[in-house]
């Protein structure tokens, strides 16, 4: 990963996951608010119900080793090995984040069984076929050579193990939709700015990439209308008087970001952001 980039993302996460947990709790992805796109009044869980839904979606089994591929402060990572009684591994850029997720792991009496370190998702520490199941939630995105990060959940899983992988992405592309317009890009370039991406791609490539990196047994699906509403549901805690006190001692790059949720929003509104989600076995 380009050092530019990687210093941006671990400086982002650094100054804005204390924030977020504070307000949001540990669980730093979207929720889940049911194909209908209704909602719930109880935010933290639809969070915890998007972990229980990819679970049941990709039908796993028991893992008893797992990596969690982008982990923030680890809210998924304890969930998973709390809930399969297994041991876990947390990847992060952000030293602010695997410190804290370490200090909550001891916190669970999960020390002896669940770690965390700063490392480049697109270069893992570990070895040839080392976890059951591959876990990335919305971790994707910042990924700057989707195929190499791709590669690399292949590689480190074992024989049988399975990959959960959900990202943003822009519409698909192959279609009577069309290319991007001028007017998208512009939107996506924004994005990209204020929340250190390199670039999103459609589900498609992604589906594309996975076959190529071996692969098997893919299953996609977009559940863009069952996440949607976090938006509105961000947006709104963001007003919170706690919650601008926070964003005044966050920086400047969390206040933006704060003050560009609507991209987001707005994104899902028009049909260009999509929620991605893909599982594939290595045979």
């Amino acid at each position: 990963m380009s050092a530019p980039l990687y210093e941006r993302i671990a400086q982002f996460y650094d100054a804005s996951s204390g924030l977020w947990e504070g307000i949001w709790g540990e669980h730093m992805h979207h929720g889940y608010y049911g194909r209908g796109g209704g909602y719930r009044l109880d935010r933290r869980q639809a969070q915890i119900d998007l972990i229980e839904e990819l679970l049941h979606w990709a039908k796993v089994d028991s893992p008893e080793s797992i990596i969690d591929s982008g982990c923030g402060i680890g809210g998924s990572t304890l969930y998973l090995a709390q809930k399969y009684n297994a041991k876990a591994v947390g990847v992060t850029l952000s030293p602010f984040q695997a410190a804290r997720a370490t200090e909550r792991a001891k916190g669970a009496n999960l020390g002896s069984r669940v770690s965390f370190q700063v490392a480049d998702a697109q270069d893992l520490p570990y070895g040839d076929n080392s976890f059951d199941l591959v876990w990335s939630l919305e971790s994707g995105e910042h990924m700057p050579d989707k195929r190499k990060f791709l590669s690399e959940c292949y590689r480190v899983l074992k024989p049988g193990g399975k990959l959960i992988f959900v990202t943003w992405c822009h519409r698909a592309t192959n279609s009577v939709a069309g290319e991007l317009t001028a007017a998208e890009k512009r939107h996506l370039q924004e994005i990209y700015r204020v929340y250190c991406l390199p670039y999103v791609i459609s589900l498609p490539e992604y589906e594309d990439i996975a076959s190529e990196c071996g692969f098997t047994d893919i299953i996609s699906d977009d559940w863009s209308t069952a996440v949607a509403p976090f938006w509105d549901r961000v947006i709104t805690s963001a007003i919170d008087l706690k919650a601008i006190g926070g964003l005044l001692n966050s920086g400047w790059t969390t206040v933006e970001a704060a003050l560009s949720l609507g991209l987001m929003r707005d994104g899902y509104d028009s049909g260009l952001i999509r929620f991605g989600l893909l599982s594939g076995n290595k045979g």
